[in-house]
């Protein structure tokens, strides 16, 4: 399973001074010479760390073999750091990546499935404390153990402590809960299209905006998903059935030669583009990891990653050069020039996960002189503490994000509305966030409420 195996190399890398520590001690290459060493970490790993090791043939019969071995080195290795739980073996890595170790574990609650009250239910009898709405950044920041908050910006956003791992819960095998970074919550929150509403999510794959956007939604409406690989439009096409996600059309396309006079689009109101960028707002340190992270780490790791996955991995690691940021930035300024070209579009988000004026306020800045006074930039969320560069005349408008200040990954985000006569009235996005709505739906183990047919129910 690709999510599984993604997860398992994930971990393998975060915990990859701790294997190290442990392979020297109980000297497993030395014993088994033809073992690649980034192998037997991710064996290791499974063996100590996972689930138990789900492959098969010698390299089970192999890992086997030394695990009192290398059970007795863990049990070494915990007392010698005078610790109790494995996870507490990575404090040391962790204080090397302040910005990873501070960013908390976000949980959007799907209200296509349940509501944020019944999630809060779920998790009190899982054990969790629930603390109330949070009034600050600073009360994210102080989140430990089992507590967790309502988010103070996002009305169906919970927040818990960083290290937090809910891939294996069961409202999360259900599609009940969504595991998405705050930041990557703005774009469709700020989109905020009208239910019935025709949308295009442009870049879409893999597919937490467009389930978010299905959400806002309430699965009224049409949502019209482009991606080029065929693999990321496949896992996405089972993540959004998975969230109870209808109304939808997936197209193996890319945007750039979708026809915005074809009359399948006319009705199209809403476009949702966070097109392809540098992916330098992405936490340094974070388990995510990157195309050269895993490169390095050896080939075996690469290997064992199904292709499309490969392709799915963010490749900036270090600051792209000014050529590749330039290269960028032509390529964002064309697409989202592109997008304002739908006949009917009444209102646009541009997001990227960059921290690079190139590719956020430059681009913004460039189509919107192209554009002249056909569209505007909207004053979007105006309590949100990060805003855009001064790089033009009402750059303010546009919204930025980042590990110190917002506690998420970097990001940034645009609202365009078109001008003139059928646009959308003047706003100050979003009057949301004062009044939060839960949202209907079903809660896990409670019956749904003034619904004529029931949902999914997880006790």
């Amino acid at each position: 399973h690709v999510r599984q195996l993604y997860a398992l190399v994930s971990e393998t890398l975060r915990y990859s001074p701790v294997l190290e520590k442990l392979l020297a001690g109980a000297a497993l290459l030395q014993a088994e010479k033809k073992l690649p060493p980034q192998l037997a970490k991710v064996l290791v790993y499974d063996l100590l760390f996972g689930k138990g090791l789900k492959c098969g043939g010698r390299w089970k019969a192999l890992a086997r073999r030394h695990r009192a071995r290398l059970e007795a080195e863990l049990a070494r290795l915990k007392v010698q750091q005078k610790v109790s739980r494995n996870e507490d073996l990575l404090a040391p890595v962790q204080a090397a990546s302040p910005g990873a170790s501070q960013v908390p574990r976000y949980v959007r609650v799907n209200t296509l499935k349940t509501c944020v009250d019944d999630v809060i239910d779920f998790f009190k009898r899982q054990g969790y404390s629930y603390l109330g709405k949070a009034a600050s950044v600073e009360e994210l920041r102080a989140l430990s153990g089992k507590k967790f908050l309502l988010d103070l910006h996002l009305p169906e956003l919970l927040v818990f402590p960083p290290q937090m791992d809910f891939h294996d819960n069961l409202l999360y095998t259900s599609g009940h809960i969504i595991l998405q970074d705050k930041a990557s919550c703005l774009p469709a929150f700020l989109l905020d299209p009208a239910a019935g509403s025709h949308v295009i999510d442009a870049c879409a794959a893999p597919g937490n905006k467009t389930s978010h956007l299905a959400a806002i939604l309430k699965n009224k409406g049409q949502i019209f998903a482009f991606d080029v690989d065929t693999k990321r439009l496949a896992t996405m096409n089972t993540m959004l059935m998975r969230a109870g996600v209808t109304g939808f059309q997936l197209a193996q396309q890319d945007f750039l030669t979708v026809d915005p006079g074809d009359p399948k689009y006319s009705k199209v109101t809403y476009i949702l583009l966070d097109p392809s960028c540098s992916g330098s707002g992405n936490v340094r340190g974070s388990i995510r990891p990157t195309w050269s992270r895993l490169w390095a780490r050896g080939p075996q790791v690469m290997a064992a990653l199904p292709a499309g996955m490969v392709n799915r991995l963010p490749r900036e690691e270090a600051a792209p050069s000014a050529e590749r940021l330039q290269a960028l930035a032509g390529f964002q300024r064309k697409v989202l020039s592109h997008a304002l070209s739908f006949p009917a579009l009444r209102r646009l988000v541009y997001s990227t996960c960059s921290l690079h004026r190139e590719e956020n306020e430059d681009v913004v800045h460039a189509v919107l002189q192209e554009w002249g006074s056909a569209f505007r930039l909207m004053n979007a969320f105006p309590s949100w503490p990060c805003r855009g560069l001064t790089a033009f005349p009402g750059a303010e408008c546009c919204l930025r994000a980042s590990p110190a200040d917002t506690l998420t990954h970097g990001f940034f985000v645009a609202v365009l509305e078109r001008c003139g006569e059928g646009a959308a009235a003047p706003s100050s996005l979003p009057a949301a966030a004062e009044n939060p709505q839960h949202g209907e739906g079903t809660a896990p183990g409670t019956a749904p409420k003034k619904r004529k047919r029931k949902k999914q129910r997880v006790k």
